[in-house]
């Protein structure tokens, strides 16, 4: 509740099938007295069957055993943090059933366990039944109270536990828990036990009878906030009410643009899986399997919110003044923070400060909101990093500084503009990539890519700099924008490609000349995304792209090649990884993305859709063999695909990945074309030949626009657009908002024969 890592109500969970559950229901024949698990852990039956669904904003887990059906469905409710889960439960028998149904949760209530478990003091509401659970010694969350309930918790034939030894007994385990061969739960609650919450409820089911079960799982403010959040989800009503609106909601969200083409992986992700990634977890919960984050990353939630701009264009909203409000005085920000405290760590890196102003330039595009730029926000003070200090951990005061969001972006940009010995900005602790946290971690190292990413920044703010009137600074970052592409053409392009950037020591780093990292991806993306250099040499960045890092016999893309392994000026971190896994010559999905959007910027549609195919989890797991090979969920995307032998092919780290943002992006904008600026629509297609046509449905407030786009070969090209029937002058959509449908036509002639 509130942060993923520092406030866990239950265990977090790294191994779906290696950890132990610490959230468990069980089912028990009150009349034989067997026992087993509506879903398939902790108390699976051999030779029968689970059949799991997992939707947008709720799981259901389907099983049936001893003549009854079962159905759990799981979900959060929308605006409260209350877990749910439905147990329906049909008598299938031909004689009359007396279960009982048991929820089971293991209480941590700070960030581990075994530090925490000590301190958590349990009770039983005297008025609901609700088993309520508290750690008067966490002073981060101080008051918080979460409770464990149940639809019945107050009868008399219900019954419950908080000690875990006791439900579980000396030589059990959530398999096989002891007080699950008995009729009622122990009672056992109080200080000084192992903590846990257990409630069991009886019900009795003629033949064909169906009831459900619900159990709530959740947190208030205060014991009064608990007591009041279980009183207010009692009774099935309410509960199925919430359900509803949690599937309109995702309905609503997802529904804001909607495609169908003839690639059915494209419209699965596009439609629904990769912007439900990006807000439930990135955004919302921050954590997963391989990390329980909790904390905001400065870079990482800035890259997210931008693929949200037309879903949630207020989420974007609130999170940038959020995250300006991590800006110290100086300019630089924390790399990352936790809520509520803002405890975080404030290091050298050197691009998280600028993802602020380009996120900004993004919104005030899309939506038109410039009174965001107005906002006033408050910076941090800290002490100033120590010589040779790369970072710290503290928690920061709120300065008596305030500025609006625009002048924080001022200070962030001004902040950038130093450079090396080539002109190129210095790489500190690590830029896009932390793992080469050592390049330029004495303060003279260079980062080619961050050049060109600067570059970009600096044109898209330039354009806001003139909209406020600041043509003082629009000129300056004009300038800044002129000398460090001048300075890029002249020292970054090795022949071939561009290199990396530069050690401390002036070592050359992503060169020909280099036996580790030859090569990095970002640098040749960012050639084209940013529009910063030589088109030529941007063109020949990306053939070398394709040509070594793309590998199509194992559907992935190299960060960069060959991996380090004995590199000498040592990089970093990054050398720690595996060769192949990662940052260190894995695919990292992150940059991978990169490199389609690049290849559709060129306008080589075939490549870039050749990766898109690549990157989607969908063909990673089209059959049993691709998917015994990438064994990873196929409709979220993973952060990393591994490179080299063994285990070539194989997805790590999904779900909580900045990637899916991106990828969203890739296909939506880059791919299918989807562009909006200053109340227009434009639809800029980057489509494979054999595609004759798409549809797509984009939602701008309260009006929707259906477009239909089609692709047909003429000796010269030209495009067509028709808003309800009349032609228009250009090639941009006015978007109005008057809550109609508006039927949009575009007819793409392409050049050729």
């Amino acid at each position: 509740s509130e942060n993923a890592q520092m406030f866990r109500l239950t265990p977090w969970s790294n191994d779906p099938v290696s950890d132990t559950n610490t959230e468990a229901f069980y089912l028990r024949d009150e009349d034989s007295g067997h026992c087993w698990s509506p879903t398939l852990l902790p108390c699976a039956c051999p030779g029968t069957s689970y059949v799991v669904r997992h939707g947008f904003g709720y799981s259901v887990f389907e099983h049936q055993e001893s003549g009854i059906a079962s159905e759990l469905t799981v979900f959060v409710a929308q605006d409260a943090p209350v877990k749910f889960a439905i147990l329906k439960l049909l008598n299938c028998s031909d004689r009359k059933r007396r279960l009982s149904a048991t929820g089971y949760v293991e209480w941590v209530l700070g960030d581990e366990r075994r530090k925490t478990a000590m301190h958590v003091v349990t009770e039983r509401d005297a008025d609901s039944g609700a088993v309520l659970a508290r750690n008067p010694y966490n002073t981060d969350f101080p008051g918080r109270t979460a409770f464990f309930d149940v639809d019945g918790a107050a009868d008399a034939t219900s019954s419950a536990c908080c000690d875990r030894g006791a439900f579980l007994g000396q030589h059990g385990s959530v398999r096989q828990p002891a007080a699950m061969s008995q009729p009622l739960l122990c009672g056992s609650m109080g200080a000084a036990l192992d903590p846990c919450a257990a409630l069991r409820v009886v019900r009795v089911l003629d033949p064909g009878q169906t009831q459900e079960v619900v159990f709530r799982l959740g947190c208030g403010a205060t014991p009064e906030g608990a007591r009041s959040l279980v009183q207010r989800w009692r009774g099935p009503t309410a509960v199925h009410a919430e359900l509803a609106h949690v599937q309109q909601y995702w309905e609503h969200t997802l529904g804001a643009v909607q495609v169908q083409t003839p690639d059915p992986a494209v419209d699965l992700l596009a439609n629904g899986w990769l912007l439900y990634q990006v807000l439930a977890c990135r955004l919302w919960a921050r954590t997963a399997f391989y990390q329980a984050s909790g904390a905001f990353g400065f870079r990482d939630q800035l890259q997210d919110v931008m693929a949200l701009v037309h879903a949630t264009p207020d989420l974007v909203r609130a999170h940038l003044l959020r995250s300006a409000a991590r800006q110290f005085v100086e300019g630089d920000v924390q790399h990352w923070w936790h809520p509520p405290s803002g405890r975080g760590v404030r290091t050298r890196c050197s691009d998280d400060y600028l993802w602020l102003p380009l996120a900004v330039c993004r919104y005030v595009s899309v939506t038109g909101d410039t009174s965001v730029l107005g906002e006033s926000v408050a910076y941090l003070e800290g002490r100033a990093l120590q010589e040779h200090e790369g970072s710290y951990y503290d928690l920061p005061t709120v300065s008596e500084k305030s500025a609006s969001l625009y002048q924080h972006c001022v200070c962030a940009l001004e902040h950038s503009l130093h450079w090396g010995a080539h002109g190129l900005p210095l790489m500190g602790t690590g830029d896009w990539n932390d793992g080469m946290n050592l390049v330029g971690a004495e303060g003279k190292g260079e980062s080619v890519w961050l050049g060109f990413f600067l570059c970009d920044v600096l044109r898209q703010f330039t354009t806001v700099a003139r909209q406020q009137g600041d043509g003082i600074f629009a000129q300056r970052c004009e300038s800044e924008g002129t000398r460090l592409r001048e300075a890029i053409a002249q020292n970054a392009w090795d022949g071939s490609w561009y290199q990396r950037g530069w050690f401390d020591d002036g070592s050359p780093l992503g060169t020909s000349k280099n036996t580790e990292c030859r090569i990095d991806s970002i640098a040749q993306s960012w050639s084209v995304l940013s529009d910063a250099a030589d088109p030529q040499h941007a063109c020949q960045a990306m053939d070398a792209v394709h040509a070594q890092l793309v590998q199509r016999g194992a559907a992935l893309v190299q960060l960069l090649n060959p991996p380090f392994n004995h590199s000498d000026p040592n990089p970093g971190y990054i050398q720690g990884y595996v060769p192949g896994v990662r940052e260190n010559g894995g695919q990292y999905t992150h940059a991978a993305v990169w490199a389609g959007m690049a290849f559709a910027a060129l306008g080589d549609a075939r490549r870039a859709w050749e990766l898109c195919s690549m990157l989607s989890p969908i063909h990673h797991a089209d059959s049993p063999q691709t998917l015994a090979v990438y064994k990873t969920e196929p409709y979220v995307l993973a952060s990393d695909v591994y490179a080299l032998p063994p285990h070539t092919g194989r997805g790590g780290w999904t779900w909580y990945t900045g990637s899916a943002g991106w990828m969203l992006r890739f296909v939506q904008e880059s791919l299918l074309g989807l562009n909006v600026q200053a109340g227009k629509l434009r639809i800029m297609p980057c489509l494979p030949a054999h595609w004759t046509s798409f549809q797509l449905r984009y939602r701008h407030l309260s009006t929707l626009y259906r477009i239909q786009v089609e692709q047909t070969s003429r000796p010269s090209g030209e495009t067509k657009i028709t808003l309800d029937g009349v032609t228009l002058p250009g090639p941009a959509v006015p978007l109005l908002d008057d809550g109609r449908e508006h039927a949009v036509h575009v007819q793409i002639y392409k050049t050729g024969a």
